[in-house]
Formats: C-alpha cells, sequence, structure tokens
C-alpha cells in the first residue's frame, strides 16, 4: 500500500524527520529512505540503535510511544494530502474488471489502510485487506500474505503481489506468490529486487502483455 498504491512514503518520512526532531536526531530526508518499507516501530528502533537518544530528550516516552506519534501524524496528513501512485488505479481497475479479487496487504495498521482506501476512493474495487498488526509478525515475515491468502480462500501459488520495497517483496516472495517489483527510482537497480517475476519503474507500465507474461512463465515452470 505505502508507496505502491498511494504516494505516502514522503509524508512518513516527513512525520519520522518532525518526531524524531523532538528527541534530538535530525534526519535528512535521504537517511529516512534508508528505512523505506519497514514497520514504524522497527524504524524506531532500528535509529535508536543507531544514535540511541536519552531518556531525558525522550521526556519519559517509549519507543512505542514515538512510533504511535509518527502514525497518528501520517493518519493526518494522508487524509487531507496523499494522492494515488501513478498506475495505483488504473491497475485495481485492470483486475476488477477481469473479475480477478484484489486486496491489499499491508504493514501499516488497519485504521491507516481504511484512511487510505477512503481517500483514494477505492473501497469497491477491493474485495478485502489485511494488516500485518493482526498477524504473528509483520514483514520481511510471510504472515500477512499468507493471511491474506486464507482469507480470499486462494492458495498462495495462484496470488500476484505488487511491492515496492525490499521487505514487502521478501514477505511476498517468502509467502511462495508470483511477485512485480515496483521499487523507487532512488532504489530501482537494487539486487535486493533481483527475485522478483517482474520490475517495473512505474505500475503504468504494467500492462495485459506483462500480465500474460507472467501467466505463461507460470505455466512453464
Amino acid at each position: 500500500m505505502d508507496g505502491l498504491l498511494v504516494d505516502s512514503e514522503p509524508h512518513w518520512r516527513a512525520m519520522e524527520r518532525v518526531v524524531f526532531d523532538t528527541v534530538g536526531l535530525y534526519l535528512t530526508d535521504e537517511e529516512c529512505k534508508q528505512t523505506t518499507g519497514m514497520p514504524i516501530l522497527e524504524v524506531v528502533r532500528y535509529w535508536f540503535a543507531k544514535a540511541p537518544w536519552s531518556e531525558e530528550a525522550a521526556a519519559g516516552r517509549s519507543l512505542e510511544n514515538l512510533a504511535d506519534a509518527i502514525t497518528e501524524g501520517v493518519h493526518d496528513r494522508i487524509a487531507r494530502l496523499a494522492e494515488p501512485m501513478p498506475g495505483a488505479i488504473e491497475t485495481l481497475q485492470f483486475f476488477v474488471s477481469r473479475g480477478i479479487p484484489t486486496a491489499i496487504a499491508s504493514a501499516s495498521p488497519m485504521s491507516l489502510i481504511e484512511v487510505v482506501v477512503n481517500r483514494l476512493g477505492i473501497r469497491d474495487a477491493l474485495t478485502l485487506w489485511h494488516s500485518a498488526t493482526l498477524e504473528a509478525r509483520n514483514k520481511p515475515a510471510p504472515d500477512v500474505y499468507l493471511g491474506t491468502a486464507r482469507k480470499l480462500n486462494v492458495s498462495p501459488a495462484n496470488c500476484l503481489t505488487f511491492e515496492d520495497s525490499g521487505s514487502g517483496l521478501t514477505s511476498a516472495y517468502s509467502a511462495g506468490m508470483r511477485t512485480v517489483a515496483v521499487p523507487a527510482a532512488f532504489e530501482y537497480g537494487d539486487p535486493k529486487f533481483a527475485v522478483a517475476d517482474l520490475i517495473i519503474p512505474s505500475l503504468t507500465a504494467f500492462t495485459a502483455e506483462a500480465f500474460s507474461l507472467l501467466l505463461t512463465k507460470d505455466q512453464e515452470s
């Protein structure tokens, strides 16, 4: 969802910088990109391990409190400002028009998924949405994708996933699903995306021909 269906990553980075500033950790936008795709509590833990702040700076706030503050800020920004990624609505409609069930499998909490669904007006295009926060493990573990497949009542092997992050791609790949990677420009050539069945620069590059090739590849394998 984040960075794939909706242009939410800039809002996550903006709120990370705002909240981390309050504990004396001043990150650049480029530094925030290092944790793209990670669950937000893991982002907070990552930066605390690299540059721990004092209890005095935290003013009694736990790592969980800081993660919640970031998430709350992102809820507000996305509800007001977020826009769909190029090709996102068209790609959803591609599958809807063919009678293929569609779902969101996100590392974000259900409350934020609901905000995005409403902001983009895609409720009727989705069969369901599921959050990794309701599973035992978040991405890069496969739990959220396996859980989504169960809810759809389909085999993971019959699912096609779209992911923009390495963490998410690992999650889908580990679940045994076919994968399309849509990396951001700043990490498009990163080898972590090599396990994908298809790598494209944008959802605008996903076509009926690409879908047919993925189906042919599956039959050949």
